[in-house]
């Protein structure tokens, strides 16, 4: 390991990493490449240039005294040297024991100083004596377990030992920085915008004050004309009357209001100096620092390939560990984008791709017989519109998204109505499938089923600033389009008032402004309404929404009130406001960690005033303004009556520690458990008690969680009755046995927690 303390060892260290990460993306990349090859001349170059980054990582780790790495580097030389003298062939095996140890390499090089445990140590001299026997022609049997933090959620997971980082190979004539301090950068440069902002103010302000000597002025060319007369007529009068005792004063009176005009005259003139010399250092300051934050703003750039590099391994895994056969296509990786909003992109591209594999792209057998080749395909295309944002369209050519499945999930969730159900086209009914709950999948797993990915989607590129909508074609393709900004720094927003208090809503969200009549109020449906372009929008108060003291509308005057028309989602609601003062620049800041998530609210801003103002959240906006609507009172009976019905659980487990923990968990939450011993047990008792819900292990004595759902699922009193199966069989193959019997939900016990179990008890009763 590096010895730690020594200044120039961590040095060294750091730019080991960088250069690791360049090596270790370029090999894995490769063995992606030499798996899909077809052509032997091909694969000769694939060969080599991996066995040439294997070769250059073993050195570099060598100079940093890595010998974990160094050794697994030297036995992957040993298997390349055997292809490249055609003494071995490749195989899947082969390849399955070529990215277990990328991925070590990758753990390793996460935690380059951290001390190695004997058993991980141990781990890696397994491995490298795999590689070694793997060079003589000999492959291990295959292995479930992996390298620590890297084989074993390989499919769930993404290897952050890939640098997604400014980091990266650049040509000879530019220079390495840490991301951090070009984040710091652009953060300095964004900070100028509020200067650019406030001297933009201060020039509205002298621009006023000039106006006002203005009228100053029009007012005293009406005076002064009196004035003279008044003048005269005093001093003719005094001379007639031989009385010249307020001459004196009224002379000086005079005088002063002449100097008082050549004074303010004056003044106007340095005034009017004052705001073209204003203005023209705004001009001046604007044009730089918006060229300083565009350059900066430039330098935080990446193209989206640093993070698409990385699908490929992560396609792989999944759809092995499916029994499905993938392949990966891509275009438009130059585009660039924001670093941050790269970073915030990965975690809801990862859901939207695992999602086309595990619901879209059918298996091999299904493909053949729908007359499709037997490997999917799953496609992300970049590309830039409109100059200032990009649209990422995530697809695949598989069986496409059921419909009427997704309207059912909707009405059980109570997200429409019946009634509601029928006025709602395919596209409408799509759009649930970003409502938390909502999910097509036959049963709950690891991987999917209980309708949180869609919706975590759309929660991550809404905060963005971003939009996602969904296209599908039954068994051709379904596409999920993303529509996001360049860069985060600044958008322009709606200045709104509220009595004393003032808001931003930013301007993408806005569809229109509109005047709102008392009359032009009509009640639909329990909610408040007005038409626009013939169709009935929902009507709120945004001071309802925020929580505020509100007025009615007209009762003070006859003009029609504001109104801001937003849409998010595919919806749209208007918003009274009281005032609408303007659209504007604006940058924004965070609310910081203590204030990391605040309802209605995304940040905040400084106007040119100096004053901090919110700004709104607009999806969260129209989900508030729908929580808020009047709901009919049956409904509020039956709500009350859901709750407080106690639900009864049965829970069969042959283990007595397990079944213990089980029912104290479910009892702690609040259910009436009831425990079997095993499945008979279980299905005895369902004959004679009622139940809302099973939970059961599967492998047990007498009978098996498999044989007790199957059963359960052909008896016609129980048929319906909710069935999780919480095991330690993790296989592809018990996950699919669960889904053929009908079971409701299959939970892991390796990544089993208590909320986890709970979250999906509720979803399903």
């Amino acid at each position: 390991m590096v010895p730690k303390g020594d200044d120039f060892q961590k040095k060294l260290l750091a730019t080991f990493k960088v250069e690791a990460g360049e090596h270790l993306n370029a090999l894995s990349s490769g063995l992606i490449a030499l798996e899909q090859s077809p052509l032997a001349e091909k694969q000769s170059g694939l060969v080599e240039t991996i066995f040439r980054e294997a070769h250059s990582l073993k050195g570099a780790s060598r100079a940093v005294n890595l010998a974990e790495i160094e050794t697994i580097c030297q036995s992957l030389e040993s298997v390349f040297s055997s292809l490249k003298r055609k003494e071995i062939k490749l195989s899947p095996e082969l390849f399955d024991l070529l990215h277990r140890a990328a991925d070590a390499l990758g753990g390793l090089l996460s935690s380059v100083e951290a001390q190695r445990p004997p058993a991980e140590k141990s781990l890696v001299a397994l491995l490298a004596q795999e590689l070694e026997a793997a060079a003589k022609g000999v492959l291990p049997e295959p292995k479930r377990e992996g390298f620590k933090g890297t084989e074993q959620n390989s499919a769930a997971a993404v290897p952050e030992a890939l640098p997604v980082s400014a980091e990266r190979a650049l040509p000879a004539e530019t220079v390495r920085i840490r991301a951090a301090r070009l984040d710091s950068l652009l953060l300095q440069a964004e900070e100028l915008l509020s200067a650019k902002l406030t001297m933009k103010q201060r020039t509205s302000e002298l621009q006023n004050l000039k106006a006002t000597i203005t009228v100053w002025e029009k007012e005293w060319t009406k005076v002064h004309p009196v004035l003279r007369e008044v003048q005269k007529f005093l001093g003719k009068n005094g001379r007639q009357n031989g009385n010249g005792q307020l001459n004196p004063q009224i002379r000086g009176l005079a005088e002063f209001l002449d100097w008082n005009r050549s004074f303010v005259k004056s003044l106007a003139t340095a005034l009017d100096s004052l705001a073209k010399a204003a203005e023209q250092d705004h001009r001046s300051l604007g044009g730089m620092v918006d060229n300083l934050v565009e350059d900066v703003k430039r330098a935080c750039m990446l193209p989206f390939s640093s993070l698409l590099e990385i699908f490929p391994k992560f396609i792989r895994d999944l759809s092995r560990d499916q029994g499905k056969e993938v392949d990966w296509v891509s275009h438009g990786e130059e585009v660039q984008v924001d670093r941050r909003i790269l970073q915030g992109m990965k975690d809801p591209l990862f859901h939207l791709v695992r999602n086309c594999i595990d619901h879209g792209i059918e298996k091999p057998a299904e493909r053949t017989r729908k007359n499709k080749p037997s490997r999917g395909t799953v496609t992300v295309a970049i590309s830039q519109r409109d100059g200032n944002k990009v649209e990422i369209l995530v697809s695949d050519d598989g069986s496409g998204i059921n419909v009427a499945k997704v309207r059912a999930a909707a009405l059980k969730l109570g997200i429409i109505t019946s009634e509601q159900d029928k006025a709602l086209d395919e596209q409408q009914v799509l759009s649930f499938l970003f409502h938390s709950g909502v999910s097509t999948s036959p049963i709950i797993t690891d991987i999917s089923g209980r309708g949180l990915g869609l919706a975590i989607v759309r929660e991550k590129v809404e905060k963005l600033g971003g939009t996602v909508s969904v296209e599908s074609h039954p068994d051709r393709a379904t596409t999920f389009r993303i529509v996001l900004p360049l860069t985060l720094a600044t958008f322009r927003g709606v200045l709104v008032r509220l009595d004393e208090h003032r808001f931003v809503i930013p301007t993408a969200h806005v569809e229109r402004v509109v005047g709102v009549s008392k009359e032009g109020i009509k009640t639909v449906e329990n909610r408040e309404t007005i038409e626009l372009d013939g169709q009935a929008v929902s009507l709120v108060r945004l001071a309802s929404v925020l929580e505020l003291p509100h007025k009615a509308i007209g009762t003070e005057t006859a003009a029609k009130a504001p109104a801001v028309v937003l849409s998010s989602a595919g919806k749209r609601i208007a918003f009274l406001v009281d005032e609408i003062s303007a659209e504007q620049e604006v940058l924004v800041k965070s609310l910081g960690p203590q204030l990391s998530r605040v309802r209605n609210v995304a940040g905040a801003t400084v106007l040119g005033t100096g004053k901090v103002v919110p700004i709104l959240n607009v999806p969260d906006l129209m989900q508030s303004a729908m929580r808020i609507a009047p709901i009919p009172a049956a409904a509020d009976a039956v709500a009350e009556k859901i709750e407080t019905t106690r639900k009864a659980i049965l829970v069969a487990e042959d283990s007595i520690t397990a079944r213990t923990l089980l029912k104290n968990i479910l009892e702690s939450a609040g259910y009436h458990v009831k425990t079997a011993v095993d499945g008979l047990d279980a299905f005895t008792t369902l004959r004679t008690e009622d139940f809302d819900l099973v939970v059961s292990d599967v492998d047990m004595p007498r009978m098996s969680g498999f044989d007790l759902t199957a059963k359960i699922r052909m008896d016609k009193k129980l048929s319906e009755l909710p069935v999780v199966l919480v095991t330690a069989l993790e296989s592809r193959q018990d996950r699919e046995r669960g889904i053929d019997v009908g079971a409701n939900a299959y939970i892991v016990k390796s990544s089993f927690d208590q909320s986890n179990l709970l979250e999906v008890i509720r979803r399903l009763i």
